[in-house]
């Protein structure tokens, strides 16, 4: 029989690839993979690389340098549904490392990746796309090329996905979008405020946090706030608020309160509501330090509105505030209840309602606080309160809160030595207050803020200094303690207000013609002179001050002027140095006396003997602390009818009130210490010498010219005797021949001084006459001036009434005479008379 053959198989097309089933271990092989035209392959491998991506960053940024990025660029285009799926999955996850979102800028993929947001693609697909934005949105460029794509509209879409992966990218790619202000109005065209508070309902906090910092920075356009109330997003929050679950959450639904909180018609829609009281008690009774701090700075935001503190007040919400400072508080709610104070305190009306609410105690406590923000928000605090209300003054000072404004005045928060001036400068609108705050040092310790570089330390202390040497004791502490310099200082400072202030204070310490008398010898003359001859940093403060230094250093003002009026009365201690010249320095009489015997013009003094002089200035000294303990000098009695608001809070003091009394008493008693020391090593007064000649001559002048009827016979009389003591009459043509100089220079050898009494003059002319006829007229009470002229002349003028009243000559109004001392003493020129422009000249 024959061998019966097989069936033989049928053989594949020989056009036909024989499926091969490949294990790849290595990354880049997968990536050479994405270029195949496979669908399956495709899947897989992105599949794959997506697992890889997602362990680690450094996978990512592998798989950009193995050129990934282009492939799967293309891919998330693709037509099949599950190769564009698994392209977005790892295009997502790869676009979280900054590197790859580097490439994916200069690739221009972003429109590519919005069509992924389109509501026909898969769940998958929105989340990882959202997630690709969300990466890229984290810069300024990526951002703006989103919204030019129109890139906001299907992320508001995404909001309300059931998804939650969805949610929290979309959420987030929104909130860094709404970074930009551009976006903020977006958000509101394209309705995305209703699917934003939606999401405060979700059950995953990472979600609901995401959606109120979207809302904060939404509310921060003033038609998103608007469009808010509409959609009654107020109630929302409120009610999210008291939501005991939600309340690691609270800190950021009230900073989107506190935004929203800035307009009126939300105040008032969320009073009408219930809501205000609502949210003041949470305040209160929240355990949370953050939500307590984060709820008080709203109120502040808040309260900035007049019309928003209106409100406030009417909810009592000065009460709360008031219970967040208890001493239990940390530290952060005590800062931002007393800021929100502070702003309250800015409305008269709230600034009584705090103090009815005995707020002003516990805020004095916090000014000792360790922490400097408290100190600083509760000093700025007590400078709204004590602004123009005497009341909270004095109940300031109650709560001894008088030593811890001077201690904080040397603090390290510079706004803390600010609000300290502040207060200070305000109790010392009370004369009472002020005597108390002076025996304590406060000229003093107001010094080192003087010296601060920080402008509005300066401005605030010199204005405060200005308030407390109104007296001569204070201003020759001041003199005694180095203040006056840093004081002048401050007038060549850059800013107006520190120049102003310090022109003030000033103006205030140069009452006295000791302190003026010092302020020239330091140079203040010759800095407010500069100042008033700039157009720039000229202020009539500044004048002020200059006018008033003049008028108390009348030889400054001759010397400068020329001229001195029938107010400026020579006392003892008056020189006339000459004219002096523009760039010249002005020298006082201890100056001149220090120098060398010259050839020069002397110095004229005028300066009667101790029975005739002015009690001299006393020594800057300091209360002694027994004069502190006496009833009678204590201010406190004398502060209020009432017993001490300290006192009536409890009849036994406290072991940490004891402490704190303590304290204060031992620094007080150290600063005082520390400043009577300086002033103890003060060198003596210079004394100039004295002239018994013209004590003498003021003796006459009162026994014998004095009791005269009318004026017109005492200037008469009193140019008489001065010409008789100087030498007498001088025939016309005549001066040149009356040798003066001569005896002048032998004074200055006898005395070895270039200074000389006036009274030890024999012969004298024009200008040596003028100066002892206005420096005795003005001890007997006749008013007359003293005018400078050139080439050692100097007059004197006077207002007399006609003796003869008629309509030709009426007896008033007084007209002004010229009087002759040189050649015809006692007669009476018209100033405007040719006579008396002949005895002005040469």
């Amino acid at each position: 029989m024959g061998k019966k053959n097989k069936k033989e198989a049928e053989a594949p097309p020989k056009d036909v690839f024989d499926p091969l089933a490949v294990e790849s271990k290595k990354a880049a092989t997968v990536v050479l993979m994405l270029e195949s035209p496979e669908d399956e392959i495709l899947i897989k491998g992105c599949e794959a690389l997506y697992k890889f991506a997602e362990k680690c960053d450094e996978n990512k940024a592998m798989m950009l340098e193995l050129g990934a990025l282009p492939s799967l660029l293309r891919l998330i285009t693709s037509e099949d549904k599950t190769v564009r799926r698994n392209a977005t999955m790892t295009l997502g996850v790869m676009s979280q490392n900054a590197e790859v979102r580097r490439a994916m800028r200069k690739s221009d993929c972003i429109p590519n990746i919005i069509k992924l947001l389109a509501p026909e693609e898969e769940t998958l697909v929105h989340e990882f796309a959202s997630l690709c934005v969300s990466s890229m949105a984290n810069e300024y460029s990526s951002k703006m090329q989103i919204m030019e794509q129109d890139g906001l509209d299907p992320l508001i879409t995404l909001l309300s996905d059931a998804d939650p992966d969805v949610q929290k990218n979309t959420i987030e790619a929104v909130s860094l979008l709404l970074q930009d202000f551009q976006s903020r109005a977006a958000i509101r065209e394209l309705h995305g405020l209703e699917p934003l508070l939606e999401l405060l309902k979700s059950e995953y906090p990472l979600i609901q946090e995401l959606s109120l910092r979207s809302l904060e920075l939404c509310t921060q356009d003033g038609e998103n706030r608007e469009a808010l109330r509409e959609v009654e997003g107020l109630e929302r929050l409120v009610d999210f608020i008291g939501t005991k679950e939600y309340e690691e959450l609270h800190v950021h639904a009230l900073l989107v309160l506190s935004n929203c909180l800035e307009d009126v018609e939300s105040m008032e829609l969320i009073q009408s509501t219930g809501g205000l009281e609502k949210l003041l008690a949470f305040a209160a009774e929240s355990t949370l330090p953050d939500v307590q701090m984060h709820a008080a700075k709203a109120m502040a935001r808040a309260a900035k509105n007049s019309e928003n503190c209106k409100i406030f007040h009417e909810q009592e919400g000065e009460k709360t505030l008031i219970a967040l400072l208890d001493s239990e508080s940390p530290p952060s709610v005590q800062a931002g209840a007393a800021q929100a104070l502070a702003t309250m305190a800015e409305s008269a009306v709230c600034r009584l309602s705090i103090a009815d609410f005995d707020g002003i105690g516990p805020l004095v406590k916090l000014l000792n606080s360790n922490n400097g923000d408290v100190a600083e928000s509760a000093s700025l605090a007590l400078a709204n309160l004590t602004t123009s209300q005497a009341s909270n003054c004095v109940e300031v000072c109650e709560y001894n809160g008088i030593e811890s404004l001077i201690n904080l005045l040397s603090n390290q928060r510079e706004t803390a030595q600010a609000n300290a001036a502040v207060v200070l400068t305000n109790l010392a609108t009370d004369e009472i207050l002020r005597n108390e705050i002076q025996s304590k040092g406060v000229v003093g310790a107001l010094i080192r803020p003087l010296q601060s570089s920080n402008t509005t330390v300066q401005a605030k202390a010199a204005l405060a200094l200005a308030g407390y040497v109104c007296d001569a004791d204070t201003r020759n502490q001041l003199r005694g303690l180095g203040g006056l310099s840093p004081l002048l200082k401050l007038l060549q400072s850059g800013n107006d207000d520190v120049r102003r202030a310090a022109s003030w204070a000033i103006f205030v310490c140069a009452n006295d013609a000791i302190i003026a008398t010092e302020l020239c010898k330091l140079g203040g003359l010759d800095i407010l002179r500069e100042i008033q001859q700039s157009s720039t940093r000229q202020n009539s403060f500044s004048d002020a001050a200059l006018n008033r230094l003049l008028d108390n250093t009348l030889p400054a003002k001759y010397s400068q002027m020329g001229f001195l009026g029938p107010s400026d009365i020579i006392a003892d201690g008056f020189y006339d140095a000459g004219k002096i010249r523009p760039e010249s320095k002005f020298l006082t009489l201890e100056e001149l006396s220090n120098r060398d015997v010259d050839q020069k013009r002397p110095v004229l003094l005028v300066n009667c003997g101790s029975s005739k002089s002015p009690p001299a200035t006393p020594a800057p000294t300091l209360q002694s602390e027994t004069d502190l303990l006496k009833p009678e000098s204590s201010s406190r009695t004398q502060l209020a009818s009432k017993p001490s608001k300290s006192a009536v809070k409890g009849k036994r003091e406290s072991k940490k009130d004891r402490e704190e009394r303590e304290q204060r008493e031992r620094m007080e008693a150290e600063r005082l210490a520390e400043q009577a020391a300086l002033l103890a090593q003060q060198p003596s007064e210079f004394e100039a010498p004295t002239d018994s000649k013209l004590e003498d001559y003021v003796s006459d002048v009162i026994t014998n010219i004095a009791p005269l009827t009318t004026t017109r016979e005492q200037v008469i009389q009193m140019a008489k005797f001065v010409s008789e003591k100087m030498g007498g009459a001088i025939e016309r043509g005549q001066l040149p021949n009356f040798s003066y100089e001569l005896s002048i220079s032998q004074l200055k050898y006898e005395l070895k001084s270039n200074v000389i009494p006036i009274g030890m003059i024999e012969k004298g002319i024009h200008y040596h006459r003028a100066l002892l006829f206005k420096a005795l007229c003005d001890r007997i009470g006749v008013a007359s001036s003293l005018v400078r002229g050139d080439y050692n002349r100097a007059w004197n003028e006077v207002m007399l009434t006609d003796e003869n009243d008629s309509a030709e000559n009426p007896k008033f109004p007084p007209k002004s005479y010229l009087v002759d001392l040189i050649h015809e003493p006692g007669r009476l020129m018209r100033t405007d008379s040719s006579d008396a422009v002949n005895y002005q000249k040469i």
